[in-house]
């Protein structure tokens, strides 16, 4: 099932993943959070895990538009 919802940095890494799989090679390919296959995935949010791998929240938020344009396109 799709995640209905908006995108926020305080999503849970791992609730992401698994509501939005499509949305995995982004968080990857693009932004370098490849966390989310660690067992912090399901204790970080999404701004969390970013900061950790050195993005600041200019890129957070940019990140953030990016996963939800592309999640917009998907419905």
């Amino acid at each position: 099932m799709k995640n209905k919802t908006k995108i926020t940095k305080d999503i849970l890494i791992l609730d992401l993943v698994e509501q939005n799989p499509d949305l995995t090679e982004v968080l990857t390919e693009k932004y370098g959070l490849h966390c989310i296959g660690c067992m912090a995935a399901s204790m970080e949010t999404l701004e969390q895990g970013a900061l950790v791998h050195g993005m600041t929240n200019d890129q957070i938020d940019k990140m953030i538009v990016e996963l939800n344009k592309k999640l917009e396109k998907q419905r």
